[in-house]
């Protein structure tokens, strides 16, 4: 397939979305609601980004900033820089040259995602029409290829369906083949799997790796399931009451977790080398309420190892090596120095 963009596509390891010091809030009856707190963090080409964290801790938040998609009580400040140009609260008319062309957004929940009173050729040319200057024609064609793509079998005639004659799974290949259609550089899942059964869970994440490989797209991959990550993220970056508390490599969050946060994610897994060693661990209490944040760290309440200056302030993000917190480093906001029980490790 030919990419035809009037932009240069970002070469393997070029920095593609940089985000600094992104706040966002949102405005409601009962008073202002700290939905993402200081959140920094660098992109690059052909690179996966994890973000995990329960629901509720501001990690779809982040990504709806950056597209523009807040709701209207809603407001973002701070930097996103797309390939060096600034796009934070653009006009719409603006943001619309970069969004559904040069990042997409796969959401979801398909089904709401899809209008389910036109056709999947309808929704899929649209874009092509819109972003591309394409005819009808060869739109359809290129969307047709894109369904084939993401292994939507007898492509030419199911394109002409609507979406509720599709299985779950398929109208998400479908989503994915609609993200793709403009061959964006930036490509933001949010929890794509969710809603499949595990088979298909399987089939969607491998389809993601390949086309990574094949298109060496930049994906942010949005879940509260650490198990996904670990099969396609390279770097993770770990979210709880609106702000990161951990960020590094995979293998070091899941081989060494340095937040009790992270390490109580980690715990709470199914694994299958541990039958019959008791129940799940789980963490007690619930997440912190984003309008009333506690004034030390937002995980204290529920933390095993807390104590007082927990309690009083909130702490930084810090690399663990004692450096500046940049793109990749290893980092944590904790005031512990090592998890008890991991100070060999």
């Amino acid at each position: 397939m030919s990419k035809s963009p009037s932009h240069s596509p970002a070469a393997d390891g070029e920095a593609v979305l940089s985000v600094d010091t992104l706040n966002a809030r949102f405005a409601t009856p009962e008073g202002e609601v700290s939905a993402v707190n200081d959140v920094s963090f660098v992109i690059r080409a052909g690179q996966t980004l994890g973000v995990v964290g329960e629901s509720g801790s501001g990690k779809s938040q982040v990504f709806m900033s950056v597209m523009g998609l807040l709701a209207s009580n809603g407001w973002a400040t701070g930097s996103v820089q797309f390939r060096g140009q600034e796009i934070l609260n653009l006009p719409p008319a603006r943001l619309n040259r970069v969004r559904g062309s040069r990042m997409s957004m796969i959401f979801q929940d398909p089904m709401t995602s899809l209008n389910p009173f036109l056709t999947i050729a309808t929704q899929m040319n649209e874009v092509l029409v819109q972003h591309k200057g394409m005819s009808e024609h060869a739109a359809m064609k290129r969307s047709i290829e894109m369904l084939d793509l993401v292994r939507i079998p007898e492509a030419a005639r199911r394109i002409k369906m609507y979406p509720h004659e599709f299985s779950g799974g398929m109208r998400q290949r479908v989503m994915i083949a609609m993200a793709l259609l403009c061959q964006p550089e930036l490509l933001i899942a949010d929890e794509p799997t969710t809603a499949l059964d595990v088979t298909v869970q399987a089939q969607i994440l491998d389809l993601m790796a390949d086309l990574k490989k094949d298109l060496h797209t930049a994906i942010v991959l949005i879940t509260h399931d650490l198990g996904v990550i670990a099969g396609l993220a390279d770097q993770v970056m770990v979210m709880y009451g609106g702000g990161i508390v951990e960020q590094g490599p995979v293998r070091d969050i899941f081989y060494d977790p340095q937040h009790p946060y992270t390490e109580g994610l980690l715990d709470s897994m199914p694994r299958l080398d541990s039958a019959g060693r008791g129940d799940l661990t789980s963490i007690p209490g619930q997440p912190p309420n984003l309008q009333h944040l506690p004034p030390g760290c937002p995980f204290e309440p529920r933390c095993r190892y807390r104590f007082d200056p927990c309690r009083a302030s909130r702490p930084a993000l810090s690399a663990l090596d004692g450096g500046p917190v940049g793109e990749g480093a290893r980092a944590k906001a904790c005031f512990l120095e090592v998890l008890p029980g991991r100070e060999a490790a």
